[in-house]
């Protein structure tokens, strides 16, 4: 009965997140968020940057405007018929300036994807904010903990959105939304446990 801003500290409350890494993407880059996790829980937060943020955003797209070679480049294997180049750049020159707590490094990353059939390409851009210091997290560790970030969300939650449809569900009432996500959640499980490539 409320969003995942709302929720998204009572969750963390019951974990031991000590020293770890706390990824989140843009609707979570809160600061009331990161001043949870980094003063009150001693954990570091990778929070990614877009338009909910929108001076955030456009500090980070006009400092990293004129990118000259990045800080780390990561070539993925040809898997799924794709072939995906990542670039990181980053910086700590914003720590000070950028209205938001904690900041450690800001980053980009541009990861340019080449289907191996049809030849299209397509690049996506995402800027973030991290809590760890350079000492402590360098841009392919960095690069890393944003990697992994969008592994969960992309074995997960977009199997939910784009093959069910889920956020889209009228389901609303009694126990319905709750069982009808355990089956869902199920028939992933029992097509992912047979070997398929595509759960769709």
């Amino acid at each position: 009965r409320t969003n995942e801003i709302k929720m998204a500290i009572p969750l963390l409350d019951a974990i031991d997140i000590e020293g770890k890494d706390v990824s989140a993407d843009a609707l979570l880059t809160q600061r009331k968020i990161a001043e949870y996790l980094v003063a009150d829980r001693k954990a570091h937060y990778h929070f990614t940057v877009k338009g909910n943020q929108p001076t955030l955003l456009q500090d980070l797209e006009l400092y990293f405007k004129d990118r000259r070679e990045p800080d780390f480049v990561e070539q993925t294997p040809p898997d799924h018929g794709r072939i995906e180049t990542r670039k990181i750049w980053t910086t700590t020159e914003l720590n000070g300036y950028l209205d938001f707590p904690h900041v450690g490094q800001a980053f980009v990353v541009e990861r340019h994807c080449v289907e191996k059939k049809t030849g299209d390409s397509s690049l996506d851009i995402a800027y973030g904010i991290t809590s760890r210091i350079p000492e402590q997290a360098g841009p392919q560790q960095v690069l890393k903990v944003n990697r992994g970030h969008w592994t969960i969300e992309n074995s997960c939650h977009y199997i939910l959105d784009w093959n069910y449809d889920e956020d889209r569900s009228r389901i609303r009432t009694g126990y319905g939304p709750e069982n009808i996500s355990r089956l869902r959640r199920f028939a992933i499980g029992v097509i992912k446990s047979k070997g398929a490539r595509s759960v769709a």
